[in-house]
């Protein structure tokens, strides 16, 4: 005769086998609800990694600052809305916020939304300068702001010592030729792979070195280069010509 204890445990054990299979099924188990899995992360914004003392992008929740490290998007291509139909839906624009709007307005597309693109870059050149100066400049030359002059000649030109500053500013490459200005300059927000070498006529080389990061480095590119090339330095700034 068999067991009833027995064979009321086979029973407990086969429905808390089903119940748990039927769990897994229908999605609710851990590795389906992906409760151990922690989800991958990754760098906020691309570019060229600066020291922490200089963030790309303010704190989270800080009133006023940029939200978005990425770089304002320029005009759209097209068919632009004629200056004299520029107007907001509600409100009035100031004369420097017309012309800085004027031929940079898609047909069809809210005027308040490109004017509030440039006020964002604006914003965002306010806060780097606020974190280091340098970094900002930097930012311009490297053409991560790529609507930074217009935006400040039309609506922040208090920031308009960056951009002059930016024009002659060397970035990350290899600069041969009229590309080429003699002076003393600075590095800008270097990363650990900072390494920079200048060389004269027939590749002969005259200077080179390497900084980690956040190591500011002062060289000179004498008039005899012909070559410079920089790597993971983010940009130099021009401190003045060569003597």
């Amino acid at each position: 005769m068999r067991n009833p204890f027995l064979a009321g445990a086979v029973v407990v054990m086969t429905a808390a086998a089903l119940a748990a299979c039927g769990s897994s099924a229908d999605g609710n188990g851990p590795e389906a609800a992906g409760a151990q899995r922690p989800a991958a992360s990754g760098p906020a914004a691309p570019g060229p990694s600066r020291p922490s003392t200089a963030p790309a992008t303010p704190p989270a929740g800080e009133p006023g600052e940029p939200t978005a490290a990425g770089p304002s998007a320029p005009a759209a291509p097209g068919p632009k809305t004629p200056s004299d139909a520029i107007t907001p839906a509600t409100g009035t624009f100031t004369k420097k916020q017309k012309e800085y709007l004027e031929d940079r307005v898609p047909e069809g597309m809210d005027p308040a939304a490109v004017l509030q693109t440039g006020q964002e870059t604006c914003d965002r050149l306010r806060y780097l300068v606020k974190a280091d100066r340098d970094t900002a400049v930097g930012a311009i030359a490297a053409s991560e702001i790529p609507d930074a002059a217009d935006a400040v000649a039309g609506l922040c030109p208090q920031h308009q010592d960056l951009v002059d500053e930016a024009a002659y500013a060397y970035t990350d490459g290899t600069h041969t030729g009229k590309a080429l200005r003699p002076g003393v300059y600075r590095s800008a927000s270097p990363t650990a792979g900072c390494s920079w070498r200048i060389a004269g006529a027939g590749d002969k080389e005259l200077a080179s070195g390497a900084s980690g990061a956040g190591e500011s480095r002062t060289i000179t590119v004498p008039k005899s280069a012909r070559t410079f090339t920089s790597t993971g330095c983010y940009a130099w700034l021009a401190e003045g010509a060569e003597g």
